[in-house]
C-alpha cells in the first residue's frame, strides 16, 4: 500500500503543459424506432459563452470541436421531434465522446407546439418497456463505490434488488433465484458472464463482462417486453460500444479486477470501420504476495479475459459487426495443505474438503443490420456461446487426514444461436417489432459422486446430445397521444428436448398526466427452462439400467404485476414508487417424497442436494414495494436513495408455506458522491483536475439458512439439515459502508486517474454461512469480507 501510495506522489507531479484542454464531441443522430438519420438537428452547448452549436449533416453526424474538457451539457432539437437533453457528460483530453442519440417523433402535431426538454435517464433505451427498467451508464459502474467496475455489483444499488453475498455478485430481484435473470450481449443470450461460474447459474466473484468497453445499456427487474423471453426475474441487456472510428485511443488499467489493456482505432476512416479490443489478467495473485488477504485462504484466483468488437459500416450489404467476449480461470482450496493444528475455516472453503474448480466461457456473434427504406429496417444475428464447468472434490478424514474422492463433474455447454428482427415505424403513433430466435444446444454432461460403501462412483449425470429452444415475439407501441402510451406484446417459446411450450401475452400502459409525473401499468406472462442439467439427472433402477426421470419437466412459469408512479422533482431529481406482485407455478420440487426441496432456492449461498427426480407441483409469490429517490449529478453533486420492502414465499412438494432462501424482507440503499474542481487548489498548475468522493450504505435483511442436524452430521460425516426448518432462521441484519476516493488531471491528449476503494470501512462482521467443522464436531459462523482496500490506476491517451 505505502508503495502505491509513493507512486502516486511521485506520478502526479510531471505532467505539465501551458494550453487550454480540449476534447472533440461528435456522434450520429437518428430516429428512436426507424434509426434512420435524421439531417439537420440542432445541437447547441448550453451555458457556452458565446453559445456554440452545430446541425447534423445528410447522415445524421455532427461534430464540435475544441470543447473545454470537464462535464458538458447537451440539447437536441429537431423540429416534429421531443427534445434531447444530455446533462453533465464527461469529457476527458485522453478520449473523444462519441455518441449515438436517438430522438423520438411526437405522436401528435400542432402547427405551434412548445417542446419541452426531457432528461430519460430514468427510462430504459428499450422504448417498449414500461415499468421496472432504467438505462445506466458505464461512468456509473467506473464511479460507484463497491461497483469494482462491475455492472452486476453496481446493480446492486437499484432497488428490488437484494445483494449481500461479498463473495458474488448475483443479482437477487424481488425475491427471485438469481437464475431467474437473462444476460443480453449485443442481442444474444449469454451463459453465465463471470469468472468461477457455475452451469445453470448466473453470477460469480469476478466479471468477465468489462466495463470499459460497454455503452449504456439497460437493466430490467420485471414485467419486461415480449423480445425478452427464458427468465422470469429480470434482464441485463448489454451493449458494447463501437470503438473510435477517427483516431487510435488506448487504455491501461491496474485494479481489482485485473492488469488491463485496451485499444481501439479506425480500420478504414473512408468507411468509418473500427475496431476495440481489451485484455485483462488477474491481479489477486500479486495482491496477496503483498499480504493483502481477500478472504480465500491459501487459495489464489487465477484469471484473464478478452474482449473485442469490429464494426463496419455503410458496406454494399449493410452494417456488419463482430463481437466476443472469453474468459478463463481456476482455483484450488486445499485443506489438505492447511496447517493441521488450524481448525478455522474459510471464506469459499472449509468443511475439511480439498476443492478445484475451473471454469471457461466464451461468446461470439456477428450482427447484421440493413435499412429497408426509410421507416424500417433488419437485424441479423449469428453467434455462437462456450462454456465449461469442472469440479473435482475430496474429503478429508478428521482421524487419519486421508484424501477420499467425493465428488467429479465435467460439464460442457455449447450454443449456436442466430436472431432475426423486423423493425417497423408506421408513422408517429405506431411502431411494431416481430422477431424470431433459436439456440440450438448442444451438451457433454457428466458427473458423479464416490459411494464409499461400494467404493465406486455413481454416475448422476452422463449425456451427450442436442437439443433446441425457440422463441418468437411481437410487441406494438400505439402513441394514443403525447401523453398515453400503450405498449402489447407476445412472446411464445418452445423446448425442443420435451416438447413444453408456453404462450405469455405482455402489456404495458404508461400515462404522463402532468408534465413532472406520469402513471404506468404493466403486466407479463413469463417462462424459462429449469436448470439444464437437472434435464439430464440419472436414476439407476435395480437392474442396473438408467433413467432420466426429469427429461419431461415442464417451463417454470410466473406471472409479474406492477403498478408505478414517477415524479420528476426537478430536472434532476426523481422520485419514483413501485408496486408489484409475482405468481410462480410449475416449480420443479420432489417427485419422490414430501419435503421443503424447490427449485425456487437454486443458487443460494447454502447447498442442499437436488433430488434425482422431480415434477412441477411447486408454487410461489413474491410482493413488495421498491422506492427510489434519486438525483442526477449536476454541479458536480448526484445521490441516490433506494428502499424495498418485500416478501418472498415458496411451498415445496410437502406443500408447506417457507420463506424462499431469498427473503432478506428489505433492503436499503444510500449512496452520495460529489465531484470537486480542484484547480483553484492546483493555481499553478495548467492541467484540469478533478476530485471524486462517493460513498455508499448499504442495510438489508440477513441471509436465511437451514439449521445443521448436528448429531447426523456426525454420523454421515458431511453436513446434514434439518429439512422441515428449511429457511426458518434468518442471520442478523447486513450492514456494509463503502467509500471512494478518486483524482482525474487532464493533460494534453492524456487522463490518468488514481483511485482507492476501502469496502466495508467501519469493519463489519456480516455472516456469510454456518458450517459444520468434520474436525472438530462444531458449527462455526463464516465472516464474509471486512476492510478491503482497493488501489486502482488508469491512464487514457
Amino acid at each position: 500500500m505505502k508503495s502505491v501510495l509513493m507512486i502516486m506522489l511521485f506520478v502526479l507531479p510531471l505532467i505539465s503543459m501551458t494550453q487550454e484542454l480540449n476534447q472533440t464531441v461528435r456522434g450520429t443522430i437518428v430516429d428512436q424506432f426507424s434509426k434512420e438519420p435524421l439531417p439537420g438537428a440542432n445541437i447547441i452547448l448550453p451555458g457556452s459563452e458565446p453559445l456554440r452549436g452545430t446541425t447534423s449533416d445528410v447522415e445524421g453526424k455532427f461534430r464540435l470541436d475544441k470543447v473545454p474538457v470537464g462535464r458538458i451539457n447537451l440539447k437536441i432539437s429537431y423540429l416534429g421531434y421531443n427534445d434531447v437533453s444530455l446533462n453533465n457528460l464527461p469529457l476527458t483530453s485522453g478520449k473523444e465522446l462519441v455518441l449515438h442519440i436517438q430522438m423520438e417523433e411526437m405522436a401528435i402535431q400542432a402547427e405551434e407546439v412548445e417542446i419541452k426538454a426531457r432528461v430519460d435517464k430514468t427510462r430504459s433505451l428499450n422504448k417498449m418497456a414500461t415499468v421496472s427498467s432504467r438505462s445506466f451508464s458505464v461512468e456509473e459502474s467506473q464511479r460507484y463505490a463497491g461497483s469494482r467496475n462491475d455492472v452486476a455489483r453496481m446493480a446492486a444499488n437499484y432497488a428490488g434488488v437484494w445483494g449481500i453475498d461479498d463473495s458474488r455478485n448475483d443479482i437477487i430481484i424481488r425475491g427471485n433465484s438469481p437464475i431467474g435473470l437473462l444476460w443480453r450481449l449485443e442481442g444474444v443470450d449469454i451463459p453465465n458472464p463471470n469468472h468461477y461460474g457455475a452451469m445453470g447459474t448466473t453470477g460469480g466473484p469476478v466479471s468477465i463482462l468489462n466495463n470499459n468497453l460497454l455503452a449504456n445499456s439497460d437493466f430490467m427487474t420485471g414485467a419486461f417486453p415480449a423480445e425478452y423471453g427464458n427468465a422470469i426475474a429480470g434482464v441485463f441487456d448489454l451493449n458494447m460500444r463501437s470503438g473510435n472510428n477517427e483516431q487510435h485511443e488506448f487504455l491501461g488499467q491496474v485494479g481489482f479486477n485485473g492488469f488491463e489493456l485496451g485499444a481501439e482505432g479506425p480500420i478504414s476512416k473512408e468507411n468509418g470501420s473500427s475496431y476495440l479490443l481489451n485484455y485483462r489478467y488477474s491481479t489477486l495473485e500479486l495482491f496477496d504476495l503483498l499480504g493483502m488477504n481477500f478472504g480465500t485462504g491459501t487459495a489464489v484466483p487465477k484469471y484473464q479475459d478478452l474482449s473485442f468488437k469490429i464494426n463496419l459500416p455503410n458496406t454494399k450489404l449493410g452494417n456488419f459487426s463482430v463481437f466476443g467476449i472469453g474468459g478463463i480461470s481456476d482455483i484450488a482450496f486445499l485443506d489438505s495443505e492447511k496447517d493441521t493444528t488450524e481448525n478455522k475455516l474459510d471464506f469459499y472453503g472449509g468443511e475439511g474438503l480439498d476443492l478445484t474448480n475451473g471454469s471457461d466461457m466464451g461468446a461470439i456473434g456477428i450482427t447484421h443490420t440493413l435499412n429497408i427504406n426509410k421507416s424500417s429496417y433488419t437485424r441479423f444475428v449469428v453467434s455462437g456461446t462456450y462454456h465449461k464447468f469442472q469440479t473435482q472434490v475430496d474429503s478429508i478424514i478428521p482421524s487419519t487426514h486421508d484424501i477420499v474422492p467425493k465428488y467429479r463433474n465435467d460439464f460442457t455447454q455449447v450454443k449456436l444461436f442466430s436472431s432475426l428482427e423486423y423493425n417497423k415505424k408506421i408513422n408517429a403513433r405506431h411502431n411494431y417489432t416481430v422477431g424470431a430466435n433459436i439456440n440450438q444446444l448442444n451438451f457433454d454432461l457428466v458427473d458423479s459422486a464416490y459411494n464409499e460403501n461400494v467404493d465406486r462412483f455413481n454416475i448422476i449425470t452422463d449425456y451427450q446430445g442436442s437439443t433446441y429452444l425457440l422463441q418468437t415475439y411481437f410487441q406494438w407501441q400505439y402513441k394514443i397521444t403525447n401523453e398515453i402510451t400503450l405498449n402489447p406484446g407476445i412472446h411464445w417459446q418452445y423446448f425442443g428436448l420435451n416438447g413444453s411450450s408456453n404462450l405469455e401475452p405482455r402489456l404495458g400502459f404508461q400515462w404522463q398526466y402532468a408534465t413532472d409525473r406520469s402513471i404506468s401499468l404493466a403486466y407479463g406472462y413469463h417462462s424459462q427452462l429449469m436448470p439444464i442439467t437437472t434435464y439430464f439427472n440419472q436414476e439407476q433402477l435395480p437392474d442396473g439400467s438408467y433413467v432420466k426421470p426429469n427429461k419431461s419437466l415442464d417451463l417454470l412459469k410466473s406471472h409479474h404485476f406492477v403498478v408505478a408512479h414517477d415524479w420528476r422533482i426537478s430536472q434532476n431529481i426523481r422520485l419514483k414508487t413501485e408496486v408489484y406482485y409475482q405468481k410462480i407455478t410449475d416449480a420443479a420440487v420432489n417427485a419422490s417424497k414430501e419435503d421443503s426441496y424447490s427449485v425456487l432456492n437454486q443458487g443460494a449461498n447454502f447447498y442442499i442436494a437436488t433430488p434425482d427426480s422431480l415434477v412441477n407441483k411447486g408454487t410461489g409469490e413474491n410482493y413488495g414495494v421498491d422506492i427510489t429517490f434519486e438525483k442526477f449529478i449536476s454541479n458536480g453533486l448526484y445521490y441516490l436513495l433506494t428502499a424495498s420492502v418485500y416478501e418472498s414465499k415458496y411451498k415445496g412438494s410437502d406443500a408447506v408455506e417457507r420463506n424462499t432462501a431469498f427473503n432478506g424482507a428489505y433492503v436499503i440503499n444510500a449512496l452520495l458522491g460529489k465531484d470537486f474542481d480542484m484547480n483553484k487548489v492546483f493555481t499553478k498548475s495548467k492541467k484540469n483536475n478533478t476530485l471524486n468522493i462517493d460513498i455508499k450504505s448499504v442495510w438489508a435483511g440477513g441471509q436465511r439458512y437451514t439449521p445443521i442436524n448436528v448429531e447426523e452430521s456426525l454420523k454421515e460425516n458431511h453436513t446434514v439439515y434439518y429439512d422441515d426448518l428449511a429457511y426458518s432462521r434468518q442471520f442478523k441484519d447486513y450492514f456494509r459502508t463503502d467509500f471512494r476516493i478518486a483524482f482525474r488531471q487532464d493533460a494534453k491528449n492524456l487522463t490518468m486517474e488514481w483511485a482507492i476503494d476501502f469496502q466495508n470501512i467501519f469493519n463489519t462482521r456480516n455472516i456469510y454461512s454456518r458450517q459444520f467443522n468434520t474436525k472438530t464436531g462444531e458449527i462455526s459462523e463464516i465472516d464474509q469480507l471486512g476492510l478491503l482496500v482497493v488501489p486502482q490506476f488508469r491512464i487514457e491517451f
